[in-house]
């Protein structure tokens, strides 16, 4: 029976993005997983064909594959090669759904994935951790940030095996079955010690031919853009994780993205928690008249602040929900404007004169 085509299981277009790719598996998956179909043995098929889709076209190697040569360009990857990479287990708990075939053992995740897993499969690659340097204003608002992340993943071609189409061969050194033993006779005993084999390392086969694409390494250097969201309120030190785009390589699930941000220093503002501090300058004549000064800068445009009459350098005001937006719940910090009055400077000659005289005004009524 002809496969159908991966886009049609999904309902998507042949176009379709990567958050796409993941809302249409969520939604069928949440239509015909075990958990939503207890019983249902047609429901298990379905979703069976629904994983392999995804497994594919959520892999940018293996769609580009399935995309030029349609099924014949996958011919040669095993079931477990298809799957291979796709942390299942992380999908169904971010959708609320049972982890079948993650917990129970290889004979549900047979029956659910139509294959058995290896101990290989379950291991982890590496995490990657990415410092991001951000300003105050990107915290203050939110969004998304575009990163290039340098990492290693399992090489497409050769699916990790290191080799060429029909480049493994047998190890000549243990006959193909990984462990060498060795037997020792001491008198009537028999002291056998098994050993992995050096040659081969357990896998019972050599590479005769290595894969062009990685030159027998099993896995490729790329470098991959990303999209982050800076969350609102976010500080330095804030630690956003991404499942799955960690490094792998020999078949390994992939480890997580851990990307750190750090707030750069603001030439305006001082952050403390959620309220920011800055410094205003304002003329000896609004200090001493009062008055609104309209261009307090905030992170989001200028403000106006009144001033009261007799106003000292050092006084601080307080601009209520001016600040940092709280990261864990409604609401903003506040803004702190310290003032401080600027004496005048290259005063002329009149100016000066009308300073005398004020001063004498004052030292009549008694002021310093």
């Amino acid at each position: 029976m002809a496969k159908r085509d991966y886009y049609e299981i999904l309902g998507i277009d042949k176009n379709a993005d990567e958050a796409t790719i993941k809302r249409a598996y969520r939604n069928l998956a949440m239509k015909y997983h075990p958990d939503k179909n207890p019983g249902d043995a047609q429901a298990v098929e379905k979703m069976k064909e629904i994983n392999e889709a995804y497994a594919v076209l959520c892999d940018r190697h293996k769609r580009q594959l399935y995309d030029t040569y349609g099924h014949a360009g996958l011919e040669g990857y095993t079931t477990a090669d298809i799957f291979r990479g796709i942390d299942f287990a992380s999908l169904f708990r971010e959708f609320g759904l049972g982890d079948f075939g993650f917990d129970f053992g290889d004979s549900i995740f047979d029956s659910f994935f139509g294959t058995r897993r290896s101990a290989k499969t379950r291991r982890k690659g590496a995490d990657i951790r990415y410092d991001l340097e951000v300003t105050l204003e990107e915290v203050a608002s939110g969004g998304e940030r575009t990163i290039e992340v340098a990492r290693t993943r399992t090489c497409a071609s050769c699916g990790g095996s290191g080799a060429a189409k029909r480049g493994l061969k047998d190890c000549g050194h243990c006959g193909g079955s990984g462990q060498i033993v060795t037997e020792k006779r001491s008198g009537f005993a028999v002291f056998r010690q098994i050993s992995t084999c050096s040659q081969c390392r357990g896998s019972g086969r050599i590479i005769s031919q290595p894969c062009d694409d990685c030159q027998g390494k099993g896995f490729v250097e790329e470098t991959v853009e990303l999209s982050v969201y800076v969350p609102r309120g976010a500080d330095t030190g804030y630690t956003i994780k991404i499942e799955g785009e960690g490094e792998t390589d020999d078949g390994l699930i992939p480890g997580d993205l851990y990307v750190v941000l750090n707030v750069k220093k603001h030439p305006v503002f001082e952050r403390h928690g959620d309220d920011i501090y800055m410094t205003k300058e304002i003329s000896f004549v609004q200090a001493a008249l009062g008055g609104v000064v309209d261009d307090v800068s905030s992170l989001d445009g200028n403000l106006e602040l009144e001033i009261p009459e007799g106003t000292q350098t050092g006084t601080v005001f307080k601009i209520v929900n001016e600040g940092i937006p709280h990261l864990d719940g409604p609401g903003r910090g506040d803004l702190y404007v310290m003032v401080k009055v600027v004496t005048p400077q290259n005063l002329t000659e009149e100016e000066k004169e009308l300073l005398r005289e004020f001063d004498r005004l004052r030292r009549r009524k008694g002021h310093k």
